[in-house]
């Protein structure tokens, strides 16, 4: 599975369970890069080695693509409420 695989995958299970969704657009807010606005392509997406961290830290491998499952609990954990 590659990159734009597990976001169509991520946004269709959004749009099926919009709950799934908000916790996902949730995550993503979260998981942006600081100052985004000031630098191209203008877009709140994570850096790179903040990704990579999170996935050697997570799967031992920073190439590895989660599957969409994982994603998504980590999502619902993210964004429950206390």
């Amino acid at each position: 599975m590659g990159w734009l695989r597990l976001t169509l995958t991520l946004a269709v299970r959004g749009l099926v369970r919009p709950a799934d969704g908000v916790a996902l657009l949730r995550m993503a807010w979260r998981f942006r890069r600081r100052g985004w606005y000031r630098r191209a392509p203008f877009l709140p997406v994570p850096s790179v080695t903040y990704v990579r961290w999170r996935l050697h830290t997570a799967y031992g491998d920073e190439h590895v693509i989660p599957p969409a499952g994982d994603v998504i609990r980590l999502a619902r954990w993210a964004s429950r409420p206390w």
